[in-house]
């Protein structure tokens, strides 16, 4: 494994996305039935972008199963699921999720760029705020259209470059640094997440999805866009909280609804 994507892989492998604020409860059930209802009133958008329902006796295949949250909702509607995700941590928190909940999924641990699956083996490749961490997204998107079937859909999730929360960390870690030129693509990269975060415009999604047959997008406004929930594992102190109180979230709501982080996108091979 190359440098970079070790450097994601320690990243995650240290807390899984939402593990530090969301796993809440005296006992393992109850912090997972926390955590994705903490989740879902979060992003309510994600029950109509996955479709849920619509995948019952489907073979499906998610990439970066993090805390297993839309995991289990595409089990609990009956898909026939297989799991991935890069580090060791999020397959045992998703293993032990579904033994909690008597689900069935095969997970393992695996590499997005070079997917363990067979061509064309899935009706459904669901992705979410994953795989633009990886150092090389584009051989990602081409396993994603390797292993659909023919008409098979992709729904995929990732940043957009020019959202409310990039510019936050514009104002953060270029402005008050004295270093106003900085670019979109490197604050993203040192600042967001992991080390190597990608972000996207409009333009460049459609670039990185060319070869499908049919590429739908919207952007969505995220709760990190409207400072409504507590900030990821990098994230803190008084300047945020500041902002927290200050934030003009009706504005933003009423005039700039599409410059969210959240780029959702629905492909169809």
């Amino acid at each position: 494994m190359d440098n970079a994507k070790q450097l994601v892989k320690d990243f995650w492998n240290q807390y899984s996305c939402g593990e530090q604020l969301y796993m809440v409860g005296e006992d393992m059930k109850t912090k997972f039935k926390n955590q994705i209802q903490e989740r879902m009133r979060l992003e309510p958008f994600i029950t109509d972008f996955a479709d849920f329902s619509d995948w019952k006796d489907k073979d499906v295949l998610e990439i970066g199963v993090g805390l297993g949250a839309d995991h289990q909702l595409f089990a609990e509607h009956g898909a026939i699921l297989k799991g991935c995700d890069l580090t060791e941590r999020a397959v045992e928190f998703t293993k032990q999720r579904f033994e909690l909940f008597d689900l069935h999924s095969e997970l393992q641990v695996a590499d997005a760029e070079y997917l363990p699956y067979s061509n064309e083996q899935f009706d459904l490749v669901y992705s979410y705020g994953v795989i633009h961490v990886s150092p090389n997204t584009p051989k990602v998107v081409e396993e994603i259209y390797r292993v659909l079937k023919n008409k098979g859909v992709g729904k995929i999730m990732i940043y957009h470059k020019y959202s409310i929360v990039g510019f936050m960390l514009w104002i953060r870690y270029a402005l008050l640094y004295g270093r106003p030129f900085r670019s979109l693509t490197e604050i993203y990269s040192k600042y967001l997440e992991s080390p190597g975060t990608k972000a996207y415009s409009v333009k460049q999604a459609n670039e990185l999805f060319r070869n499908f047959f049919s590429i739908n997008i919207t952007t969505v406004l995220s709760h990190g866009d409207l400072l409504s929930s507590q900030a990821g594992q990098r994230h803190g102190g008084f300047l945020l909280d500041l902002a927290r109180i200050i934030h003009p979230r009706w504005i933003i709501k009423t005039f700039f609804p599409r410059y969210g982080l959240f780029m959702m996108v629905t492909l169809k091979k």
